[in-house]
């Protein structure tokens, strides 16, 4: 099985399964003398675990990461190398009895059929590789794009969406989302918990929204054609488990508006500067950020692994019913806000590294 990596400069090779003794990844093409530690890597970790509240799956794992390779203490504290940074988290609480009766029956709407068809064999613990396990070494290396864009690119993410429950644009405050357990972007979710509550308990799921904002990234990131930052964006999105939409700025929003009301005009600021007076683009035009804001929604579909009977086929090609049991999250947007700024931070990091080769400019 090939393609488990994703970037060109700041490339992410992530392994393991769910169910396996250890998951990980290695990233290669970080720069040299950027401080890094697990103490680093460990607090985005602590927002995607499992088991932080009644709405996520109650799987106990501590996702403890260890650095095992590119860094270097000289006695002023550890640093990237510049070589390979390989990061590893144990697997402590995988149940693999739980999914017995699904070792030769296929879940809907997971992909146990379409692995089994193209590989002759599945890890049927939990999902193997097809898990959202794997998503945790996609956090771990975010952290370390993170510390690659300096602080003065910011990453937000928050879920603006649970089944027909949506915010507005001019509710939503990426500012709220570390203060309630659904990492919803904002501050009132009592009517949002009720609803999850019930879901929960009737063994189904629900699907989401997750919105992304970056701030900082200045003009000129990202090529025209085939290397498209919006385009790298989406296939990073899409890569996510469960995600099966995104949409960059305005969107198919877009689709309803005049061609008045989708361009962004511009004025001169009082420095000289190009001042975009609205964002439909989304900070993004021609594939290349335009120095505003970067927005983008992701669109989750319900978590497949639910109590209630669904139809569907066995390996020796027998008609049956299963229904999936084990630990699941019953809205998978919820955990996904780690994961969707990870995702959004290495793309850019890869971005600002490209750029810096093509065009010269030097890191912030």
């Amino acid at each position: 099985m090939s393609h488990n990596s994703f970037g060109h400069l700041f490339r992410v090779t992530t392994w393991g399964e769910s169910h396996g003794p250890a998951i990980g990844c290695v990233v290669d093409g970080c720069p040299p003398n950027i401080p890094l530690s697990e103490a680093d890597i460990q607090p985005w970790l602590d927002r995607r675990k499992p088991g932080g509240s009644r709405f996520v799956t109650q799987r106990g794992e501590p996702d403890a990461v260890k650095i095992l390779s590119g860094t270097f203490d000289d006695g002023a504290g550890p640093v990237t190398t510049g070589t390979p940074i390989s990061l590893l988290i144990e697997n402590q609480d995988a149940r693999s009895k739980d999914y017995g009766e699904i070792a030769r029956a296929y879940r809907p709407g997971h992909a146990d059929y379409v692995y089994q068809a193209k590989y002759g064999v599945r890890d049927h613990r939990g999902g193997g590789r097809s898990s959202a396990r794997e998503t945790a070494m996609r956090v771990a290396a975010g952290a370390i794009a993170r510390m690659v864009l300096g602080d003065g690119v910011v990453v937000r993410a928050g879920l603006v969406q649970i089944g027909a429950h949506r915010l507005s644009e001019d509710q939503i405050d990426f500012g709220a989302v570390d203060g309630n357990p659904l990492n919803a972007a904002t501050a009132d979710t009592s009517g949002w918990e009720q609803y999850l509550d019930e879901v929960r308990k009737a063994g189904s799921s629900i699907g989401a929204v997750v919105a992304v904002e970056v701030t900082g990234v200045p003009v000129g990131w990202g090529a025209p054609v085939y290397g498209k930052l919006d385009a790298d964006l989406a296939a990073a999105m899409m890569s996510i488990n469960a995600a099966k939409g995104v949409e960059i700025g305005a969107g198919f929003g877009s689709a309803e508006l005049s061609g008045e009301d989708n361009a962004d005009e511009m004025r001169l600021g009082p420095d000289g500067q190009p001042v975009f007076l609205s964002n439909k683009a989304g900070g993004i035009l021609g594939g290349i950020s335009t120095g505003q804001p970067i927005t983008a929604r992701v669109a989750f579909k319900p978590t497949s692994s639910i109590l209630t009977p669904r139809q569907s086929i066995t390996r020796d090609g027998a008609e049956t019913e299963i229904r999936t049991k084990g630990r699941h999250d019953p809205c998978v947007g919820i955990r996904a806000v780690p994961v969707v700024e990870a995702m959004a931070a290495c793309v850019l990091a890869d971005a600002m590294l490209r750029h810096r080769g093509q065009a010269g400019a030097p890191l912030p």
